[in-house]
């Protein structure tokens, strides 16, 4: 244990450590730079924009996007989700999700079905895996969208969107778009929007894509037409300003507004950061730290496990109970006794505990990054021994 007071692991909230070029990046936005892209020619400006610019370039290249023009910059997965769910649907579509899914894709979607846009829940198993045929027979002739997580925030499984968005091309019945939330994902699973089949990503930028908060968008693929998507929000782009009606070209139709622009200087070094690393070597380094909890969380007694237990078929999530301690009270004392930074409760996805059978309580969940060193992983399963130890003293 030696080196370690603290291990970070509630990276599914948001990845820390951040490499230090994606420091680096946002300080010289915003002590070198400067500047609001688009709203001016002065130099700060235009090095503003070229910021910009980078980062949506480098978003294409990541996700496989053609047009990184398709690329359209928010805050966060929660506003590309919106955009995408309310910009699209309408009353008498039908859209189809899972029951694994984060209150970022459901809140939209109950409020659109409150609206008169009919949904359906297809229902997962026990551990958040879908079954690709489930969701193929729930589409109708008026079924517009099939809009999925790629991993649970909870358990970190994952589901096969690869395998559905080929499955729904090839449909005959009805020809849904196919909403992906990459929130969970992003950065651990290779994801091409082209090959995958992928119609509309929502990403954000600041979780295993290493960048700060604030950043994130939604990636429209060629059979997408943006005339068909309703904005979110309407203001100031900095183009065609002598026109009070908004924009129809992308991205300004859809990116009203200053941008973060030292945000996304930062999403921008992440990515490159990324995308020069070996990926099969990141992968494996998930893998391995998914692992290496299971099976050590697995064998302390006390302990239930909820999940896929295989690195192969989930993301580094790994989610669990303690008999005899309530998870809030877990929580607290792996923080304050053992230095152990974790996330408990329902963490924004009450339908996914519900499958998991984990509701109304909710779970621990330990998510480690890259940077999560390996001792820093054995103090953690260490200090949950402890812990169901004293629970049955």
């Amino acid at each position: 244990m030696s080196g370690c007071s603290t291990v970070y692991l509630d990276n599914a909230a948001t990845s820390w450590p951040k490499p230090p070029v994606v420091v680096d990046a946002v300080v010289r936005a915003l002590t070198e730079v400067g500047g609001n892209p688009g709203r001016a020619g002065h130099a700060r400006s235009i090095a503003a924009g070229r910021l910009v610019d980078a980062a949506r370039e480098a978003v294409a290249e990541f996700f496989g996007a053609n047009d990184p023009l398709r690329v359209v910059f928010g805050a966060n997965v929660t506003e590309a989700l919106n955009l995408a769910l309310c910009g699209l649907l309408r009353p008498g579509d039908h859209v189809v999700t899972s029951s694994i899914e984060h209150n970022s894709m459901m809140r939209p979607l109950r409020q659109l079905e409150s609206e008169g846009v009919a949904l359906t829940v297809v229902a997962c198993a026990a551990d958040g895996s879908l079954d690709p045929a489930q969701v193929l027979a729930a589409l109708r002739p008026e079924t517009r969208l099939v809009a999925l997580s790629q991993a649970s925030n909870v358990a970190g499984t994952l589901l096969p969107v690869a395998e559905i968005g080929r499955r729904l091309r090839a449909c005959t019945l009805a020809q849904p778009l196919l909403l992906v939330d990459s929130a969970a994902s992003a950065g651990i699973v290779p994801i091409d929007i082209e090959r995958d089949a992928i119609d509309l990503l929502a990403f954000t930028g600041h979780k295993s894509l290493l960048g700060p908060t604030g950043t994130g968008g939604l990636i429209l693929g060629r059979r997408v037409d943006p005339a068909q998507l309703r904005p979110l929000k309407r203001g100031g782009t900095g183009s065609l300003s002598e026109q009070e009606e908004q924009p129809r070209f992308l991205p300004d139709a859809f990116e009203s507004g200053t941008l973060n622009v030292a945000g996304l200087a930062g999403l921008d070094a992440g990515l490159r950061w990324l995308l020069a690393q070996d990926h099969a070597a990141l992968r494996q380094q998930h893998d391995a730290n998914t692992r290496r909890l299971i099976d050590g969380l697995a064998a302390i007694p006390g302990v239930t496990l909820h999940g896929p237990r295989d690195p192969a078929r989930q993301v580094d999530i790994v989610s669990f109970t303690l008999a005899g301690l309530s998870c809030s009270e877990a929580g607290f004392r792996l923080d304050e006794e053992f230095g152990v930074e974790c996330r408990i409760g329902l963490h924004c996805a009450p339908a996914a505990h519900r499958t998991l059978g984990t509701f109304p309580e909710g779970t621990i969940r330990f998510a480690p990054g890259l940077f999560t060193p390996s001792e820093g992983l054995e103090m953690a399963i260490d200090a949950v021994a402890r812990l169901a130890r004293s629970a049955h003293v």
